[in-house]
């Protein structure tokens, strides 16, 4: 294997790497690499890490026993302990739950609730909070 073939120019560092490999049934496959960095810049300009102030929270727009009857099919579905904590702000994700088991959640919430979720409008529900506010607005939409 080759080794990584540094040059300098006036402004700039070229760094560039070649490697041949053997593979099944061919003779070699050659790589090539190169990259290119100024030398004047201490940072890229598109990367840029910044402290934002906490300024904004979020908070759920569902009314709070919509968030805990949904907390609580939530644990059902999922089997967790009483006393796992779930609220507004958690994620499936966080819980465990995979696709399929999203979906249960969904039926089991259509059916406490008795409203349908279509299938784009569920795929948008992360969190706890989002099937809440979901919830809201289909049984206010069904009652209007």
């Amino acid at each position: 294997m080759a080794a990584p073939v540094a040059t300098a120019a006036a402004r700039s560092s070229v760094l560039t790497y070649s490697s041949a490999r053997r593979v099944q049934g061919m003779d070699a496959v050659s790589f090539r690499v190169s990259a290119s960095f100024p030398r004047q810049r201490t940072s890229f300009p598109s990367i840029r890490v910044q402290q934002i102030p906490r300024r904004f929270q979020v908070s759920c727009s569902a009314k709070q026993e919509t968030i805990e009857k949904v907390c609580e099919i939530v644990k059902g579905q999922l089997a967790l302990p009483e006393d796992s904590t779930v609220t507004g702000e958690t994620k499936f994700v966080d819980l465990g739950a995979d696709s399929l088991d999203t979906v249960e959640i969904v039926m089991g919430l259509e059916e406490a609730f008795q409203i349908s979720v279509d299938e784009s409008s569920a795929q948008e529900i992360q969190t706890v909070g989002d099937a809440a506010a979901l919830i809201d607005k289909l049984i206010a939409d069904k009652d209007a």
